[in-house]
């Protein structure tokens, strides 16, 4: 379940509201992967805090140096990272950059499923990552970066869809919503009608389930909407961990 929390890949507040992470030192062997970098990535993904967002890039360096083991789960971090950087060059300007890093991008992808081709927490960051920055591609990507984001839900839902009533409502809610999403943005209506159905009648009264009727109603909002993302984690986890390692 635990890396079935990192499809959502965004945080729904900015700034302050972040938790802290630890700097280098702090990689403490006792943490998970996910909880030592998620929130300075999502910092920087949803805050543009790109100091906080270097520290998360140099952190997954030094845990792939120290943890081989969980190689396929940190290249795909590391590929979510690059992601961001190269569209970050692309709104500067800076096209060489975009298609060095996007490429780089690309790269670590293939790399990680190439180790974890089963893996939740590969296939939730790679399918999560086109979710969020799939429609800020240029559009000759496009399709491509769908495509792989639906088949990497498609892998998760295999995995966790016979569980879903018993999914806490984030999760459940981030499954149902990437699916949908890269249903619709790979034409596959019937599908997307399903997830659409199966978002409104399991999670009712959430922004999911507006979303929901907001696309069934109208399919140009379906077609340039998001429905991701409306409910958020709880922030502080790892400032929480830490503090609880350092007591014991």
């Amino acid at each position: 379940m635990r890396a079935t929390v990192l499809m959502c890949l965004v945080v729904c507040v900015v700034g302050d509201a972040f938790g802290d992470s630890p700097d280098p030192p702090l990689l403490d062997t006792r943490l998970p992967v996910s909880t030592l970098v998620r929130e300075d990535v999502f910092a920087g993904w949803r805050a543009n805090d790109l100091e906080r967002y270097a520290r998360a890039e140099k952190n997954i360096d030094l845990l792939l140096e120290q943890r081989p083991a969980e190689k396929a789960e940190l290249l795909a971090w590391k590929g979510g990272t690059k992601l961001y950087r190269a569209l970050l060059a692309l709104e500067a300007g800076k096209t060489e950059e975009f298609e060095r890093d996007y490429q780089a991008s690309l790269d670590l992808f293939a790399e990680a499923k190439k180790l974890g081709p089963k893996h939740p927490a590969v296939a939730a960051i790679v399918g999560g990552s086109y979710v969020f920055f799939g429609d800020k591609l240029p559009e000759k990507y496009r399709d491509a970066a769908w495509s792989v984001g639906y088949d990497n839900y498609q892998l998760l839902w295999s995995m966790q869809g016979k569980a879903l009533d018993r999914l806490p409502l984030h999760i459940r809610g981030e499954l149902l919503a990437g699916l949908a999403q890269s249903a619709e943005r790979t034409g596959r209506k019937e599908q997307l009608d399903e997830y659409l159905d199966k978002i409104i009648e399991t999670l009712p009264d959430t922004g999911y389930e507006r979303i929901a009727k907001e696309w069934k109603a109208d399919p140009l909002a379906a077609a340039k909407g998001n429905i991701s993302c409306k409910s958020c984690h709880n922030e502080g986890r790892l400032s929480e961990r830490v503090a609880k390692l350092k007591d014991k």
